[in-house]
């Protein structure tokens, strides 16, 4: 019999302890939940295990391996998006087929009798044995009725106490007979309790409840965190601690060093390899980590601190967590409820305050009093900007709290009276964002043009084109609805330049927000023609000769979003037969998923063919990026819709440069030389691309994620502008899109990303240099290793995330590899 766990949680109400590692890594009594739930399933038998993961899979595969130190064997099943609890197990469906199958979740700590529950699934003949918990506040979990027998009566999940009719819940523990996953649609989100039991029941079938007599604690939240350390402590939970108990309640690992004078009030733990010092005090319900140093003088009641913290003298940690990898300086207080991230700084002097959340790789002040939360940054980043603006999960790291100190931080880098644009998305959440955004402006002295719902490039095109100091774009996050970005303009419509985004950083962390007078609140104004505009302007700097005598059918997906403001007044001017999908605004789908877009594509594809097309595009959700199909209804992929567009481009133009960023194929290169263009390689930063698109002797930029400059409307990536121009390039050209894309040589550039520590970054870079040996190297953005024979690779390291990417091209695909192969192992040494 083999067992499921379910470890694909992205554990968003645990942040910041689950902002760079996923909800079931979270140490309990310095093992992670999902290991205890593993050696759970060992002792009742268990071994051959599936695990289903999605949230940072590569972690959990990295640490647990094949579960040979466990005495196991473990085997992967990835979504590539959320499937939900029933088709994250439909996923790993190949692997259960031949025999029941137990399902568990890898971030709930339990110590139920699994052997006891298969057996009452086998005497009941049952097609799904749940196993239920009677607790005392049954809110947040799904309530079952059985009847005496044990057989299911009723569902309800997570019901008011209004709808409350038990206190007997699901633990998401199930036994299952292989023939439920034909209940259960492949590749779609799924729930067990909210999709198939309940149909499952409707036809009547076999589904019992185990209700069980045990420990079972859902890992949650940060105070059902804290209660599952001291529940182990307490000795409520059947599990092994692995360490010495040296007096009752007191637990003390292999390796760890206590001076005999530190007084310690158990139950408590201390981590294998740990220093408490003479003086110290630890009370009741503490937790140490591995390695953690805990000097003389400091006082911890009820403090869970991760491995390899440096807790300083005199500091006093209460009720609190405290993230991997953290410094708490002398004197710093921490209070009850509050949670520090991994890899911070605590300085000297500082206070914390009561459910205080601060993200990882922040430094608190010497000094400073924290009384509201240091969310921005988080998901690992180490700046406030990341490469899509500050970005993060609405109303929980982008608050309209956060909205205003970020508006004001970016009011004060400008001077008084000056105008900002504003605008966004199709959302909800970035409407009601953005009034928070004006606000703020307004109250600083800035007056402000708001554009309402409009697409990125129109509002780049409005801030540059007026008297304007700047502006802020808010959009949701693309292929996440939950997520929200919000971009600050330069006065030419750009991004921010580094610059300038330390700057406003600077002053958002010292929050030293600039307030006017009130004579000098500033006004709101709403422009008017701007579409008009907008579209005149376009219509007169790029060449449209021969479209109309070319008779072109296109086909246009708008996505619902922003884009489909524009189009309308733009087609008519155009001259061209256009099929259009998904031509309005989609209010309650702002974003799309990877599966949503490719299925559109694919949809868009059929179009395309059966009409007859010549091409067909689709806009991203905010007007900024195009996707292309060809006549033929293919994809053209983004790295070959570049090559196209270049080509396309570069024929016309017969002289001048062109800027692409050095992760480009140097197919490229070969394309520009042959219709008598240069390349100036640019770095991957969007802000360097647009600077280059300035120069006069520009005549195309490109990304390689389908982003477009057409320097002779505007200097920023503009999806609408790269639609007509591609229009008028077709329509002279007389070449079909695949003809084209036939013409350019193949490309054999792959990519791979490797997990890197950010304290290994600098030192992996400078390996990568010393390897490189006498082969030419090109520093442009990262480290570009050129062969004798052409071949290149790059290693970039990432400056949001502990990662390092790397570019690899060849002559052919396996070269490529070996090449790509041959230095992920540089970078993987040099990072251990």
């Amino acid at each position: 019999m083999k067992a499921v766990v379910m470890a694909g949680g992205e554990g968003t109400r645990l942040r910041p302890m689950t902002a760079n590692q996923p909800k079931p890594l979270l140490p309990v009594i310095n093992r992670p939940i999902m290991e205890h739930v593993l050696r759970l399933l060992k002792r009742h038998g268990l071994t051959e295990t599936v695990v289903t993961v999605q949230f940072l899979a590569a972690l959990i595969r990295n640490y647990f391996g094949d579960g040979e130190e466990l005495g196991m064997s473990l085997s992967y099943a990835t979504e590539e998006m959320p499937l939900g609890t029933a088709g994250s197990v439909k996923n790993a469906e190949e692997a259960l087929r031949d025999d029941r199958f137990l399902v568990i979740s890898g971030d709930a700590l339990t110590d139920i009798d699994l052997t006891d529950m298969v057996r009452f699934h086998e005497r009941n003949g049952a097609l799904v044995t749940i196993g239920l918990k009677r607790v005392p506040n049954p809110l947040e979990f799904g309530i079952i009725i059985v009847d005496d027998e044990g057989r299911i009566q009723r569902f309800l999940e997570k019901p008011t106490w209004g709808q409350v009719f038990s206190d007997t819940v699901n633990t998401g523990i199930y036994v299952m007979e292989p023939e439920v996953l034909d209940h259960v649609a492949a590749g779609e989100s799924v729930d067990w309790s909210g999709d198939v039991f309940p149909k499952l029941l409707a036809e009547g079938a076999a589904l019992y409840g185990y209700i069980a007599d045990c420990y079972w604690e859902d890992v949650g939240t940060h105070e059902s965190y804290l209660k599952a350390q001291a529940d182990m402590l307490s000795g409520k939970v059947d599990v092994d601690l692995d360490a010495f108990e040296v007096m009752p309640g007191v637990w003390i690992a292999e390796g760890a060093e206590v001076d005999p004078e530190a007084i310690l009030k158990g139950p408590l733990y201390i981590g294998d390899y740990a220093k408490v010092e003479a003086g110290v005090e630890l009370r009741e319900f503490t937790v140490l980590g591995s390695n953690v140093v805990v000097k003389e003088g400091a006082f911890l009641h009820r403090a869970v601190v991760h491995d390899n913290v440096f807790v300083a003298s005199s500091t006093n940690l209460r009720g609190c967590v405290i993230g991997k990898n953290t410094d708490i300086m002398a004197g710093a207080r921490v209070e009850e409820g509050a949670v520090i991230g991994d890899e911070c700084v605590i300085e000297a002097e500082a206070y914390v305050s009561s459910e205080v959340k601060v993200y990882p790789f922040k430094t608190i002040e010497a000094g400073a009093v924290v009384n509201t939360s240091v969310i921005w940054e988080s998901r690992g980043q180490r700046n406030l900007f990341g490469p899509r603006g500050v970005s993060g999960l609405v109303n929980v790291e982008i608050t309209p709290e956060l909205a205003v100190r970020l508006a004001s931080a970016y009011a004060t880098t400008l001077k008084k009276g000056t105008m900002v644009v504003t605008g966004r998305d199709a959302s909800r959440a970035a409407r009601t964002l953005k009034r928070a955004v004006i606000s703020a402006l307004t109250a600083s002295a800035i007056n402000v043009q708001d554009l309402e719902a409009t697409p990125l490039p129109t509002a780049r095109f409005e801030t540059g084109r007026e008297d304007c100091a700047g502006g802020i774009y808010l959009r949701t996050t693309l292929g996440d609805p939950q997520g929200v970005d919000i971009l600050f303009l330069d006065a030419d419509g750009a991004d921010l330049s580094l610059g300038a985004q330390r700057k406003l950083e600077r002053v958002f962390g010292r929050q030293e927000y600039r307030r006017a007078f009130p004579g000098e609140i500033a006004e709101l104004t709403y422009p008017a023609r701007t579409v008009e505009t907008y579209t005149r302007d376009l219509l007169r700097c790029v060449d449209m000769s021969g479209v109309r005598e070319a008779e072109l059918k296109i086909v246009l997906d708008c996505a619902g979003g922003t884009a489909s403001l524009v189009l309308p007044m733009l087609l008519g001017m155009v001259g061209v037969d256009v099929l259009t999908r998904n031509n309005r605004l989609d209010e309650a789908n702002p974003t799309e998923t990877l599966a949503e877009r490719m299925r559109d594509l694919q949809r868009l594809g059929e179009l395309v063919s059966s009409s007859r097309a010549a091409f067909g595009v689709r806009f991203d959700p905010v007007g900024e990026r195009i996707s292309l199909v060809d006549e033929n209804g293919e994809l053209i992929n983004d790295d070959r819709a570049l090559l196209v567009m270049l080509d396309l481009v570069a024929a016309e133009r017969r002289g001048g440069r062109v800027a692409l960023p050095v992760t480009t194929t140097r197919v490229g290169e070969q394309v520009c030389r042959f219709h008598g263009v240069r390349v100036e390689w640019t770095s991957t930063s969007q802000d360097v691309l647009t600077k280059a698109a300035a120069d006069p002797d520009i005549i195309f930029a490109g990304d390689g994620r389908g982003g477009f400059v057409m320097p002779e409307f505007s200097t920023t990536v503009d999806g609408i502008a790269a639609f007509v121009r591609l229009v008028g390039l077709v329509a002279r050209t007389r070449l079909t899109l695949s003809q084209i894309d036939q013409r350019i040589p193949e490309a054999h550039l792959l990519r791979r990303s490797v997990p890197t520590p950010w304290a290994a970054k600098g030192s992996v870079m400078r390996h990568v240099v010393e390897a490189a040996g006498e082969r030419v190297i090109d520093t442009t953005d990262g480290v570009r290793v050129v062969e004798d024979d052409g071949s290149w690779v790059l290693v970039l390291p990432d400056p949001a995330e502990a990662i390092t990417h790397l570019w690899a091209e060849g002559p052919d695909e396996d070269a490529a590899q070996d090449l790509l192969e041959e230095w992920a192992t540089v970078v993987e040494r040099a990072g251990s």
